[in-house]
């Protein structure tokens, strides 16, 4: 088992205190004397210090920058608001959504036989994919994103950008079976919320009235973001055109998005994890993707960059992109010296991109965690 498996299982154990259950064999293997580990224990060893000391310094400059690029982004939300479905106005109470939201929590420290000891980072993508095919451009019904949660069905879930996420849909199936008044959509949604939050994450606003709709509904494939595109102006195709999001928030929902999880050479073609603790939401991809050096991977897969020192960590070409794109490295670079603010406006870009497509007419649904409701 590698440093950084090592390092990964114990974070999200530990970030559920007492909620997990700890094994002799889990804590001996914890000695993290590779180069990988020790810089994820320097890293993480610093996190808080760097954060204290930058935060005053850093709000400044970053309220200068937030309105830069207001006017596209006003457009484009206008244009957004224009073409929605109405949520379902019939919902349950917030109550039961907090027991939906504690059951899957409870079941992501029950099962824990995927990367690094948790299902929470693929319940995350599974929230991105099963949102981000939304096109603020299409006004028909395939415009797509969570609303008719037609990820259940194999015809989306065979999308080349969606391999892997049945993983997550099976995960969710015994959730389902215990609470069959929610829907598709609004559960892949919510379990997405489950897992920023049970990894340390900031609190992500979310709201129910979802319908499952027919497999009619299932939007064209391709509208995710592509790994391997090189530029800036790809990105903003994909995240200001069609889903209405400013450069700031762009940043933020490919960066935090990617400092979680890893990929897997049979879904997407690429390898590896980003940081060095793949289970803790954070800012860690901001400040390795400034501080560490990146070269091409020599190996038989798709093109992607590993860094010098340790050979453990992987980034992508679009990910590169948002080093050498000036626009974009401004907010890599405020978001890498102040997680703070990172980690809110990654919070309301995320619960933007779950409702895409979408009208509620309800209040922003907030939910504890198990840890919170233990205290």
């Amino acid at each position: 088992m590698s440093a950084i498996n090592n390092y990964a299982r114990l974070s999200f154990k530990q970030s559920t205190k007492s909620h997990f259950k700890y094994n002799s064999k889990l804590l001996a293997s914890i000695a993290l004397t590779a180069s990988a580990g020790l810089l994820a224990y320097n890293y993480n060893n610093n996190r808080n210090n760097n954060n204290n000391n930058n935060n005053n310094n850093n709000n400044l400059f970053g309220k200068a920058l937030f309105g830069l690029g207001a006017s596209k982004a006003v457009d484009s939300e206008n244009k957004f608001e224009a073409n929605v479905r109405s949520a379902n106005g019939q919902i349950e109470n917030k109550e039961y959504y907090q027991k939906v939201y504690n059951a899957i929590a409870q079941k992501l420290i029950d099962v824990d036989d995927y990367d690094y000891g948790s299902y929470a980072p693929l319940l995350v993508r599974l929230a991105w994919h099963n949102s981000g095919s939304y096109d603020q451009n299409d006004n028909s019904e395939l415009k797509g994103g969570s609303y008719a949660g037609t990820m259940r069905f194999k015809k989306e879930q065979a999308d080349p950008e969606n391999a892997g996420l049945v993983t997550g849909i099976e995960f969710l199936k015994s959730i389902k079976d215990e609470f069959p008044e929610i829907s598709t959509g609004d559960l892949f949604t919510l379990s997405g919320v489950v897992g920023i939050q049970e990894m340390e994450g900031p609190k992500i606003a979310w709201r129910p009235g979802r319908k499952d709709l027919s497999t009619d509904y299932t939007p064209p494939y391709h509208r995710l973001p592509d790994a391997s595109q090189t530029t800036g102006s790809y990105l903003r195709n994909v995240f200001h055109d069609r889903l209405g999001f400013n450069d700031e928030e762009l940043v933020a929902l490919i960066g935090v998005g990617h400092s979680i999880g890893r990929c897997h050479k049979q879904n997407s073609g690429f390898d590896g994890p980003w940081t060095f603790s793949p289970t803790v939401v954070s800012n860690q991809f901001f400040t390795l993707l400034l501080s560490e050096e990146w070269k091409f991977k020599k190996w038989d897969g798709k093109k992607q960059y590993e860094d010098e020192k340790t050979h453990s960590l992987m980034m992508l070409p679009a990910d590169m992109a948002l080093k050498t794109d000036s626009n974009l490295r401004k907010y890599v670079e405020i978001f890498a010296k102040d997680e703070e603010k990172c980690l809110n406006v990654f919070a309301n870009a995320f619960s933007k991109l779950l409702e895409r497509g979408i009208k509620f007419d309800t209040e922003k649904m907030y939910f504890k965690t198990l840890s919170e409701q233990e205290d």
